[in-house]
């Protein structure tokens, strides 16, 4: 978050579209060259060291293993540096998909709250199907490190039936929500918050 706030400065009328792609693409491609170099090294910027596996998936795998909580800078390397390359490509006039992800940049910590709200009912939702009490998704501790969900998750490919679900679900909310910033952004000083 404070990177988009450091990094709004590129997108103002002012600034030279030329040179905030030139800079973008620079920053991503360094930010990937650095995470390569720093990763494979194993000498500096996570905690976790990757390691040959058995093999060359598993060891790809190792290597892009990094921790995300808290961020360790590899983490932060391998995220931003292709967002940044994907921000120059991006910024050609928006198609129709554009158009609906675009809705979600307008209102990203509306989506935030929302999405984290929605994807604990889904967990409580799953936690009764799997045959646990709705209540033990209540933690203290990690989900992994639970004792009363010792065995709790679904296969990769529910996850991602279950992020598109949430994607779908929220788009329309967040249309509302865009649609009421517009209205009301000038007279509640609170909407450019949320």
């Amino acid at each position: 978050m404070a990177k988009g706030y450091s990094f709004g400065s590129l997108y103002t009328s002012s600034y030279n579209a030329e040179k905030r792609r030139r800079t973008l693409f620079l920053l991503g491609s360094g930010s990937i060259l650095l995470f390569i170099f720093l990763r494979f090294s194993n000498f500096y910027g996570d905690a976790s060291h990757w390691s040959i596996q058995k093999d060359s998936l598993f060891s790809f795998l190792s290597f892009l293993n990094v921790t995300k909580y808290p961020p360790s800078l590899l983490y932060v390397l391998m995220t931003l540096g292709p967002a940044f390359i994907f921000l120059v490509f991006a910024e050609r006039a928006p198609n129709a998909f554009m158009k609906k992800i675009i809705l979600f940049g307008r209102v990203p910590m509306f989506y935030y709250l929302a999405h984290i709200l929605l994807i604990h009912l889904f967990a409580m939702i799953g936690a009764v199907i799997l045959g646990y009490k709705w209540s033990d998704m209540v933690l203290t501790t990690m989900v992994n490190r639970a004792p009363t969900l010792k065995g709790y998750g679904f296969n990769l490919t529910i996850v991602y039936i279950v992020w598109l679900a949430l994607i779908l679900i929220l788009y329309p909310l967040c249309k509302w929500y865009d649609r009421y910033k517009k209205a009301n952004g000038s007279t509640k000083w609170w909407i450019s918050y949320l």
